[in-house]
């Protein structure tokens, strides 16, 4: 009972620490209206679903949309809402996945002032429904459906520690490492470019034990940006769900006359 005790002491402290030491990002290039074509290819190269980024300033806030319309009829639609008051502040988020390319539906949505969430699941196989609601304590630095904003923000060459909330389904905040690798050329129509290659690493803190017990350890991320002068995504790597595979998200151009 006693080491019991311990432990749960020990947990808490390194909860408090880590939430003491969460640093909100600076804004350096303020979000506006914005929107992008994207295509999601998997490993074998063949695309699976096409989209769109949306993003719009509506007064103080920008929300900023991720659509993803997959080829068998599955969706993923993400919405992140935030302001940019020198320090990015997310304030909702909202997630819908559903559709055969995901085994377990999801509607999440997360209020972030009030600390608040609701997660509606649906399984794949039996239909089997499930809905989840609570609060969290949520540090000021969780950034879901936020992360290029806040790899282009960041000084070419820096690395930055931020929050998450995963989703198994039930919501726990972990800690998001985002590293620098070193520079990628890049061809954009006749021109060389230097890419910046990033690396996402979860940090799943007590978590790391049952999740490899389990197989569950999750892979890391990849965002490249182009970060001299204007900043700019490029390419995302990971997955999109948990144990889901390894999908990549890029700009595209249309293709005229089809």
């Amino acid at each position: 009972m006693r080491v019991r005790l311990l432990l749960l002491l020990l947990l808490f402290l390194l909860g408090t620490t880590l939430r003491a030491q969460a640093a909100q990002v600076p804004v350096r290039f303020s979000e506006g209206m914005t929107r992008g074509f994207l295509v999601l290819n998997d490993s074998a190269g063949k695309r699976p679903a096409s989209g769109d980024f949306l993003q719009v300033e509506n007064g103080e806030e920008v929300k900023a949309r991720v659509l993803l319309h997959f080829k068998d009829g599955s969706l993923h639609d993400e919405t992140a809402v935030f302001t940019q008051h020198k320090l990015f502040s997310l304030q909702s988020y909202r997630l819908i996945q559903k559709g055969p390319s995901f085994p377990v539906g999801m509607d999440i949505t997360v209020d972030c002032a009030k600390g608040s969430y609701r997660i509606k699941t649906t399984e794949r196989k039996n239909g089997r429904e499930k809905e989840l609601t609570g609060k969290l304590d949520l540090p000021p630095d969780v950034y879901n459906g936020m992360v290029p904003t806040v790899v282009k923000n960041l000084p070419k060459g820096a690395s930055e520690k931020i929050h998450m909330i995963a989703f198994t389904p039930a919501p726990r905040v972990i800690e998001l490492d985002i590293s620098p690798t070193g520079e990628v050329p890049v061809t954009i129509g006749d021109l060389k470019r230097a890419a910046e290659h990033y690396v996402l690493k979860a940090r799943l803190g007590w978590l790391k034990i049952p999740a490899a017990l389990t197989g569950r350890t999750p892979p890391d991320d990849h965002i490249w940006t182009i970060a001299s002068d204007v900043p700019a995504f490029l390419k995302f790597e990971g997955p999109l769900y948990t144990d889901g595979p390894i999908w990549r998200i890029e700009l595209t151009s249309p293709v005229w006359g089809k």
